[in-house]
């Protein structure tokens, strides 16, 4: 139970035992600086409930916590708020508490308690990932961390979309122009050389679609009539009707894409417990259509297409089967969130990373699962994000003009170089060493960047401004943990020594307050599935620490107790910093 919880407890028993009345929360915030004290109850709220004046009611609560509770020493009352003082024995008693836990805020899940499955990524296979697809990866990752951290069991999966029209245009851009090269003879990675071919598909209809209207078809038509395109949505079908060649030459492209993705996926440093694919998945939830008819959660229209009226619910008319008997991806992720559940029988939720332009689809997605009865649909969650944009505008895939997630993460690689030689503050380092360093610290300046803002917001990502050591970026806070790391090395006598009797610095206090936060933060985290909320407190933990190194000596202290504490605080700083990243994807550096 950390300060917050403990007071609240103490306020209300003292409300009941003055006022003779039940308060049913209580509200605080930290103390202002110009003010003694270390957390504030506000009295306002309760003036609702207590009639009188708010600084005699705030004076009498002081007065009974300062009687009856052993953690509070002291109190004043500014206006409506109860500032109190709280005594140090409490703060080193719950450092003492935390300072043998590498894992302090983490929590162990429950044997019986239900698992929940996070997908993310899910890309196509026809072109590489993209800087779209890092911060898809980055968020359904970190989200994943997180819950685990706060107790879930989780599963982590994506579905690879290797099926439809997008797949064989790049096949049969390849079939027609690639004269058999292959990723071995071009040096390429197999997503980048099939990506290269859905360009030049595009890039061909687009010629064959000026050919036809100059010879006198209209737009609309020579879009429709292109032949490219006519040939791509015919090997579709043959793909669907089993066609030996076609399905060979699916195969052997997929395989080249997979391949590739697991590099990228190994850069970025994410992974998967499980993968679906589309190419078993997309016949799914036909059945369950036909079960929705039987209850009347879907209606067959007379021409036997079968829709779901959600009107009432605020949405529209929903199709699930065409006349034709064929799905549709609604039709599809209906049977495949169902065959989730068959597959992981100990899910009891699932959340979907995807972006924002899908919101609507995640809405009558949950809500017709829900009408089929399924109680778990209660727990499902569209971990909805905005888009990525750059200083030089918005990607199109179609032509090739989307930033490479491979090349994006090379690229962050080498501006961290660039500017770590321009400071000065790796001499010493081998070439090797040098390098390495590079990669985590552009790398966890990209994760950073994008994972300090709110999800639903967009983003526009510049490379540069997130490899900044000042300010609120991946590589100040990294530079902040290789400088603890720098003091733990130069201490040179034993920091093992349990402290319990010793006199708080102003700063230190500051600095365990911060501490005590990680925790909450964490399940607050995981519940709004928030990662900005871990990286926005790391950065607040660091301004902290930096402003207790500038203020209080650690290795220079006169006495020998305040320097163990000193260097047993930093070590928990540090600690807690790696495990925060940790949840973020970071990497941190133990020099810079």
């Amino acid at each position: 139970m950390n300060l917050q919880e403990t007071l609240s407890i103490q306020v209300k028993q003292a409300v009941q035992s003055i006022f003779s009345i039940s308060l049913d929360t209580i509200e605080f915030q930290a103390t202002r600086k110009e003010f003694a004290g270390d957390i504030t109850v506000v009295i306002f709220p309760m003036l609702r409930f207590i009639k009188g004046n708010p600084v005699q009611i705030g004076n009498d609560i002081g007065n009974y916590l300062v009687e009856n509770v052993d953690e509070v020493k002291a109190f004043n009352v500014v206006k409506g708020f109860l500032n109190i003082e709280i005594e140090d024995a409490y703060y080193i008693h719950f450092f003492n508490d935390i300072s043998t836990n590498d894992y302090y805020g983490f929590v162990s899940p429950k044997a019986n308690d239900k698992g929940i499955m996070v997908e993310y990524s899910s890309p196509n296979t026809n072109k590489p990932l993209h800087l779209g697809h890092i911060r898809n990866n980055l968020l359904g990752y970190s989200v994943a961390e997180i819950l685990k951290a706060s107790g879930k069991k989780v599963y982590k999966t994506q579905i690879i979309n290797d099926r439809g029209i997008h797949i064989c245009k790049s096949m049969l851009a390849w079939k027609r122009f690639a004269n058999g090269e292959t990723p071995e003879t071009t040096g390429l990675k197999g997503d980048k050389l099939v990506g290269n071919y859905y360009v030049k598909f595009d890039q061909e209809y687009k010629n064959e679609i000026k050919g036809l209207i100059a010879a006198g078809k209209t737009e609309e038509e020579a879009k429709k009539q292109a032949p490219i395109l006519l040939e791509a949505q015919n090997m579709l079908l043959k793909w669907e009707a089993g066609d030996e060649e076609t399905v060979a030459l699916w195969k052997k492209m997929n395989h080249w894409v997979y391949n590739g993705f697991n590099v990228t996926y190994k850069n970025l440093g994410v992974d998967f417990d499980t993968l679906y694919y589309e190419s078993n998945t997309y016949l799914l939830g036909k059945e369950f259509v036909a079960e929705g008819l039987k209850s009347g959660v879907f209606v067959k229209e007379a021409d036997d297409s079968v829709w779901c009226d959600l009107t009432e619910d605020g949405l529209d008319k929903k199709i699930v089967q065409r006349a034709d008997g064929t799905a549709v991806y609604m039709t599809q992720d209906i049977g495949t969130a169902i065959q989730r559940i068959k597959d992981f029988p100990d899910v009891g939720g699932m959340v979907y990373t995807v972006g924002n332009e899908q919101d609507y689809h995640f809405k009558v997605l949950f809500l017709i699962l829900k009408k089929l009865g399924f109680d778990w649909a209660k727990n499902l969650y569209h971990l909805s994000y905005g888009m990525v944009d750059l200083p030089s505008g918005k990607m199109k895939s179609r032509e090739g003009t989307v930033v490479d997630a491979d090349d994006l993460i090379e690229e962050m690689a080498s501006t961290a170089g660039e500017i770590s030689e321009e400071l000065g503050k790796l001499d010493g380092y081998s070439h090797d060493e040098k390098q390495e360093l590079y990669k985590t610290i552009g790398l966890g300046a990209l994760k950073y960047f994008i994972l300090k803002v709110d999800p639903k917001k967009r983003i526009l990502f510049d490379p540069k401004e997130s490899i900044d050591f000042q300010g609120n970026t991946g590589p100040f806070i990294q530079y902040t943990y290789a400088r603890i790391q720098s003091i733990i090395r130069k201490a040179d006598f034993d920091c093992s020594k349990i402290l319990t009797d010793i006199s708080l610095h102003e700063k230190e206090k500051e600095l365990l307050k911060q501490l005590e936060l990680f925790p909450e933060v964490i399940q607050n985290a995981a519940e709004t599935h928030s990662p900005a909320l871990i990286a926005n407190y790391t950065y607040d933990l660091v301004k902290e620490f930096n402003s207790f190194y500038q203020n209080v000596s650690i290795l220079g202290a006169d006495d020998l107790n305040d320097k163990i504490f000193r260097v047993q605080l930093s070590k928990k700083v540090a600690l807690t910093i790696k495990n925060a990243f940790k949840l973020l994807g970071i990497e941190v550096p133990e020099r810079m």
